[in-house]
Parts: C-alpha cells; sequence; structure tokens
C-alpha cells in the first residue's frame, strides 16, 4: 500500500496517505503541503517553497523553519502509514528530500487536478470531431470533479496564487466549451438559469456573455438579449475604455437583424455563435 495518496485541490486542500488525512491546521505548513501537492510527483525546489512562505525577501532562518515544516508533515504521514499497518513504506518515502528541495510521491492513489485534465481533454476531442453530445457529457464529468474554488482553504503567496489562476482558467475553459455544447444541442432554456448567474461574477467575459444572448435570443427573449450587450459594452468602455469584440459586435447585429419570432432558425445568429467561442 506504500505511497497510495489522494490529493484534491479543486476545492479545500485534502492529501490522504491510504485514507487517512495528513493536513495540518497550521496555515504555514498547510501551505507547503499545497505546492507540494500542486507539483505531486515532481521536485519543488526549497528556493520555491521559501518564495512562496515569505515572498522575495525571506527571514534568516527560512531554510530552518521550511524543515521544520517538513518534520511536522512527515510526523503526520507517519502517523497515517501507522495507522494503516504499512510497515514497507516511511514518511520519508512519501515526502522525499531530493537534491535541491522535496517531492511528494504519489505511485498510486489519485490526484483531482490531473483526472480534470484528462476528463476535460477527452470533452475537448469530442467537441472537434463535433461529437456535442459526446462533449457535454465528458466535460460536465470533468466539472464535477471541482467542489469550489481551487485551495479555496490555503493561505496563498505567489506560486500557489499563480497556480490557483491557471486552474480556475482551466475550468473556465472547460465550462465555456460545455456551454458551447449545450447551446448546440439546443438547451438554450435549460442554460439561462446558470448563464444569469455567470453573467453577473464575469461582468466583463465576452464568450459567457455572448452565449447568455444566444440562450436568451433562442427563448425568444431577443430584446432582453440586446440589452445583454448593452450593459456589457457600458461596462467594458466605463472599467477598461474598449469596446466589444468583433465577434461579439456581430453577433449583436445579427440578433437585430433576425425577426424576434423566429430565434435561431436560420437566422445567422448561427454562423456568429461559430465564430465566438475559441476553442481553449
Amino acid at each position: 500500500m506504500g505511497e497510495f495518496v489522494d490529493i484534491e485541490v479543486l476545492g479545500a486542500l485534502s492529501v490522504r496517505e491510504n485514507g487517512v488525512s495528513v493536513v495540518p491546521t497550521a496555515p504555514k505548513p498547510r501551505q507547503v503541503l499545497a505546492l507540494l501537492a500542486l507539483n505531486a510527483g515532481q521536485v519543488v525546489p526549497v528556493s520555491a517553497l521559501v518564495e512562496e512562505l515569505w515572498g522575495v525577501v525571506p527571514p534568516r532562518s527560512a531554510r530552518t523553519t521550511l524543515q521544520t515544516y517538513v518534520l511536522q508533515l512527515r510526523e503526520l504521514i507517519g502517523a497515517a502509514l501507522a495507522r494503516g499497518g504499512d510497515e514497507r513504506c516511511t514518511a520519508k518515502d512519501v515526502l522525499a528530500t531530493v537534491p535541491g528541495g522535496y517531492r511528494l510521491v504519489v505511485r498510486s492513489g489519485s490526484v483531482d487536478f490531473r483526472e480534470f485534465e484528462r476528463r476535460a481533454g477527452a470533452g475537448y476531442r469530442a467537441m472537434d470531431a463535433e461529437d456535442y453530445a459526446g462533449g457535454a457529457r465528458l466535460l460536465a464529468d470533468a466539472l464535477s470533479l471541482w467542489r469550489g474554488p481551487a485551495l479555496a482553504d490555503v493561505q496563498a503567496g505567489a506560486r500557489i496564487e499563480m497556480e490557483g489562476r491557471r486552474l480556475e482558467e482551466a475550468r473556465l475553459c472547460a465550462l465555456d466549451q460545455r456551454i458551447e455544447a449545450d447551446l448546440r444541442l439546443g438547451r438554450h432554456r435549460e442554460l439561462l438559469p446558470e448563464l444569469t448567474v455567470m453573467v453577473n461574477q464575469y461582468r466583463m467575459h465576452e464568450s459567457v456573455h455572448g452565449q447568455f444572448m444566444l440562450a436568451l435570443h433562442r427563448s425568444g427573449r431577443r430584446s432582453e438579449a440586446l440589452d445583454v450587450y448593452q450593459r456589457l459594452r457600458a461596462t467594458l468602455v466605463s472599467e477598461l475604455g474598449l469596446e466589444p469584440s468583433a465577434a461579439l459586435s456581430r453577433l449583436q447585429r445579427s440578433i437585430l437583424m433576425a425577426r424576434a419570432e423566429t430565434p435561431g432558425t436560420g437566422t445567422g445568429t448561427d454562423t456568429a455563435e461559430r465564430r465566438l467561442v475559441a476553442r481553449p
């Protein structure tokens, strides 16, 4: 059973050794474990851990203090191994010291963000093959791994913050494509509640607003679709000094020119939709 580590970062941090949690309660050891978990199986340099914990001007005692945090993590891992009755593996086998840094060894178990990437990749391939039903199913399956914002309960330094942004962008790309698949499948009415929330959460995200415009238009709510465009334009102009993209402007014009009583039936919005969402 050695090194049976389950890692979850798509939400609160969870690291379990043989089913037993090894996540410390103290903020900085938790931060160390989070960065190791984000790089599971790979060497994390001491310099990267020091920068994560203390920024670019660390205290003189930084490396010694880091070693203390690693010892605390190994105590938790050792206790978990003992509870699992695994005598073939030590805490140093799981949290290994290597030249220049440390590595969290994962020879079996699960890593949720890598499983998310695998499932999302399958969804993108289905979308590229125009298998929209398969794409919607696979991408929804990938998104089901998310339990909240990445590492929501971890104090984040520069490196964890950067990884959090990367993961959130990956989630948003998968969500964008899942909605695209649902639109292709004619599920525009079912999407309206979700997109209503999303346009308030992502106030300047053009793709989300474009999808909301399409869903409203195809649901017979043409004037509301045009209002969405005007609100986004006002936000972009006032906060960034920018006009909406050419793709979104084309979508707005196609909705303006479409007859309100026949939304989504040969109106030209189909062409605008294909141009709207770029493949991630």
